[in-house]
């Protein structure tokens, strides 16, 4: 877990704790020992152990813990992923932080899986996006991993992807070659990716120099299969991308398509349902 990772999970426990826990306080004595279980109340796919371990470790460093599980591992109703023993005020003074992280993160984990599951048979890897929780995205994206998908750039640092915005005022084969350059100039290996809305766009990227993927953005199926036809041997990969869900992403998978991204996996995953057990001492 990276140090930044580490300074969110902090973050996230000072915005609950404030000055402290006033209830726990209240009604619990400082000496009062429990053990407590973090159960999955339905099926799911498990992300964000680790980060549930690190949440109990900042709490009071006097918590042991023992994992039972590993991200990535499919629950069922009932199973315990981690046991926790220590001070009872710290371990409900963690509880809520805990879960947050784990129900958002196995809930991205979990509909990744079924969208990966629904182009099972196919070539096309089911790709995150940027439309992440602000602050939360390195932890998403290891939901994402965890559910079996693969991570797309992180941020606008990593790759350079040219989208509508960037082509709106001249969408030119030398305006486009100049800008892939440019950019081969600051970072030779960096990916370059262009966006395509039509099949004219295609044919013209799939002869520029130095361009990595194509991004067919909104294409129908039968536009997306003539696009992997106009690619021949070209080694370019091709990322369909817009109006992607599970009832519709076996058929884009199903025209060929190397890469399918996914905004939902991030924005419009389910928290999945986990409980934290206290069994006093």
């Amino acid at each position: 877990m990276t140090l930044s990772a580490r300074d969110f999970i902090q973050r996230a426990l000072r915005e609950d704790i404030g000055d402290g826990d006033i209830t726990s306080q209240c009604f619990l004595s400082e000496n009062h020992r429990s053990t407590a279980r973090l159960i999955a109340r339905e099926s799911s796919v498990l992300a964000g152990l680790e980060v549930a371990e690190e949440v109990f470790r900042q709490t009071d460093p006097f918590i042991e813990i023992t994992l039972h599980k590993k991200d990535g591992e499919v629950l069922t109703t009932g199973d315990i992923v981690l046991t926790t023993y220590g001070p009872t005020r710290s371990l409900l003074t963690a509880e809520r932080t805990a879960l947050n992280f784990l129900q958002r993160l196995s809930g991205i984990a979990t509909l990744t899986q079924q969208f990966v599951k629904a182009v099972a048979g196919t070539r096309a890897v089911i790709l995150d996006t940027r439309k992440t929780t602000p602050g939360l995205r390195e932890f998403e994206r290891l939901a994402v991993r965890a559910g079996g998908g693969a991570n797309h750039r992180f941020g606008l640092f990593d790759r350079v992807l040219a989208k509508d915005n960037h082509l709106a005022i001249a969408y030119s084969a030398e305006k486009i070659q100049a800008a892939i350059d440019k950019a081969r100039q600051l970072k030779p290996e960096i990916i370059i990716e262009i966006e395509a809305d039509t099949l004219n766009q295609v044919r013209m990227l799939c002869d520029l120099r130095g361009v990595n993927i194509i991004l067919l953005d909104n294409m129908s199926n039968d536009q997306l299969r003539e696009a992997v036809a106009l690619r021949g041997s070209n080694p370019i990969t091709l990322e369909a991308s817009g109006g992607v869900n599970l009832q519709t992403v076996a058929a884009i998978a199903a025209t060929g398509v190397d890469q399918i991204s996914v905004g939902a996996l991030t924005h419009s995953a389910r928290a999945v349902d986990f409980a934290l057990d206290i069994a006093s001492d």
